[in-house]
């Protein structure tokens, strides 16, 4: 495909608090973002979709109503978006839809591995008029991978440099990284919980749904016994090709871990601001690169107080945000839905083995026209 071409990302993460929408054109493979709209998910159906992600509140009904629901709201966000910035369906080659995850399987971790993203695809193509791509994730799945992390191959196209080795730490609801050695490799996985844990236990105890700028995580003292507990999840120490998700890591879990201490709320919202820290830092630290810069993409990036534990675990490598690099880490992970939309209609391979553990690169995503 030459010329201008342009795609529209959608992205819902683990932390479920918004659909973010991001359009961009891609001139001669090089990213110029055009425009982004954030689509709050109603109280609702945010409760719909956590009930979806954990066995017993789970229904046929419920799936298939969420399902219908949430392909509404990414059409109006991506109809939002289109009229901010005046653009009309034959200007757009194509939507990716990320979906939302809501139960996610990966290899190893049950019988039968399997991943399920809903938001109904031929509703935002019905409604908007837009070619739309979605379920991503299980071409990868059926060539044994993981389906997950998905957004390093994007990373390598825009983030790549021959003069240094780079991690770019994705901290979502699950937090992931991407090594970019400078041969022009790649390979990344899931180190475990990014803003999860700390949405859900803030919004617990404040009412708010997340700590903004972790102001209240830093008023608390980690608590060195539970971080060191929390430590041993057995995701944590696992080999990558690795992937993990609310299923691991949930309010539930985290307040059995608690059930031998009695620590104020916001000790224990500290103690997972560590957590986070120090997950995603071992992990850095345990590759066999030398590591020249670290910069960080997603909801974590506004949290002060774990972008200091970062830098302070990292020592004299320094941590930066990806707007350094030309791209607001808001709109990452929306941007890497986008460019796998243009990767998938012009037949070129989304995943990356390395990463995933496929038994090779394949063209991902099914199309859905309007």
């Amino acid at each position: 495909m030459s010329g201008p071409t342009i795609t529209i990302g959608l992205m819902s993460g683990t932390s479920i608090d918004s659909i973010d929408a991001a359009a961009m054109a891609f001139d001669n493979g090089q990213l110029r973002l055009l425009g982004t709209h954030s689509q709050a998910i109603p109280a609702q159906l945010k409760q719909q979709i956590i009930d979806l992600c954990q066995p017993g509140k789970d229904s046929v009904q419920l799936l298939c109503e969420t399902d219908n629901q949430l392909g509404e709201l990414f059409a109006k966000a991506t109809l939002n978006l289109m009229h901010q910035n005046k653009l009309t369906a034959e200007q757009v080659a194509a939507i990716g839809s990320h979906g939302q995850t809501v139960r996610h399987s990966p290899p190893g971790s049950s019988a039968i591995a399997f991943t399920q993203q809903i938001g109904d695809a031929n509703i935002i193509a019905a409604r908007t008029g837009c070619p739309v791509v979605a379920d991503f994730r299980r071409k990868d799945m059926a060539l044994g991978g993981h389906g997950a992390p998905l957004v390093p191959a994007f990373h390598r196209t825009l983030f790549s440099h021959s003069g240094s080795t780079r991690v770019i730490a994705n901290i979502g609801g699950i937090a992931n990284i991407t090594v970019l050695p400078t041969d022009g490799s790649c390979y990344g996985f899931d180190t475990g919980p990014g803003n999860l844990l700390l949405d859900a236990w803030c919004a617990k105890h404040t009412g708010h749904s997340f700590d903004d700028r972790g102001t209240w995580g830093a008023t608390g003292q980690a608590h060195n016994q539970l971080l060191d507990q929390l430590m041993q999840h057995q995701f944590i120490g696992r080999p990558a090709p690795k992937s993990t998700g609310r299923e691991a890591f949930n309010l539930v879990w985290l307040e059995q871990q608690l059930t031998d201490y009695d620590l104020a709320p916001h000790d224990i919202q500290a103690t997972l601001v560590s957590f986070t820290a120090q997950s995603l830092t071992g992990a850095i630290r345990q590759l066999n690169e030398s590591v020249d810069e670290v910069y960080l993409c997603g909801g974590g990036v506004f949290n002060d107080q774990l972008v200091q534990q970062l830098q302070a675990n990292l020592g004299a490598t320094p941590v930066q945000s990806t707007a350094v690099l030309g791209l607001d880490p808001a709109w990452v992970e929306a941007c890497a839905f986008g460019w796998l939309a243009y990767q998938r209609i012009n037949g070129l391979p989304g995943n990356l083995p390395a990463v995933t553990g496929a038994s090779s690169a394949t063209v991902l995503g099914a199309l859905y026209l309007p």
